[in-house]
């Protein structure tokens, strides 16, 4: 089964057209990385499917149901999450408080001046259990501001697997990050996706061939192909517009 779908999905800036018909399939409980060469329109197509821009033409399917054009605090309810390829964490908020921000939408409660967040001891225990898991515990009073660039993007990975979504998306997780922040990363995702179907951009292509199920590669604005890693490894289409000799 399908859980989320882009039926010829196309979206212009002007006259600069980036999606030229874009279908793509993502079944159920895999994951699946979108790869490509630059401005191949990876970015274009995951904010045309979260609602950040209205596709020109086309339609996106979330378990059947059309979603063309619902805006991301609306996706967020209905159960799919989102990172971004920019570090999006509140950065003058202390780790605990941005993990508890999510916790509070996941369960539809409102942070306002008047209402004490810090008497809900069902959410702080939540809170602490998922720092525990992502190994942030021991910076629950840091400001976002002033943890390390690896810490900071677990931070906001969790932050949007704290609403609990059935689909997250991943833009570029590992960008910018060492080769051990890397591997800390990719252990984070595999931990904290199971049971969750995950779609992602990446460039690092260990990280592509080591998690995905199932890989598309765009280019120019169009699937070029799409099937499971080995099937994309040895595609001569993919090799000559972007794998090249890479030992993959």
């Amino acid at each position: 089964m399908n859980i989320l779908e882009t039926k010829n999905l196309q979206h212009r800036f002007g006259p600069l057209k980036v999606l030229f018909g874009v279908d793509l399939q993502i079944e159920e409980g895999e994951r699946h990385a979108v790869i490509g060469p630059n401005g191949a329109g990876k970015t274009t197509l995951f904010n045309t499917i979260t609602g950040t821009y209205i596709p020109t033409s086309g339609n996106v399917f979330y378990k059947g149901k059309d979603i063309t054009g619902f805006p991301p605090h609306k996706l967020a309810r209905i159960g799919i999450g989102r990172s971004f390829q920019i570090t999006s964490t509140f950065t003058r908020l202390t780790a605990f408080q941005n993990i508890r921000l999510a916790i509070l939408s996941k369960e539809g409660i409102r942070f306002n001046l008047l209402r004490n967040v810090d008497k809900m001891q069902k959410i702080t225990n939540e809170t602490d259990e998922l720092l525990r898991r992502i190994n942030l515990f021991e910076d629950r009073d840091v400001k976002a501001s002033d943890l390390s660039y690896g810490k900071s993007r677990a931070l906001e990975i969790s932050m949007a697997l704290a609403m609990d979504p059935e689909l997250v998306l991943l833009d570029e997780f590992s960008a910018g990050m060492s080769r051990e922040e890397t591997a800390d990363a990719v252990k984070l995702v595999r931990k904290m996706t199971e049971g969750k179907t995950v779609v992602l951009i990446e460039h690092d292509m260990d990280v592509v061939f080591g998690l995905a199920d199932r890989i598309t590669v765009l280019h120019y604005g169009k699937v070029l192909a799409t099937g499971k890693p080995d099937d994309i490894r040895n595609n001569k289409e993919v090799k000559a517009a972007y794998l090249g000799d890479l030992e993959v």
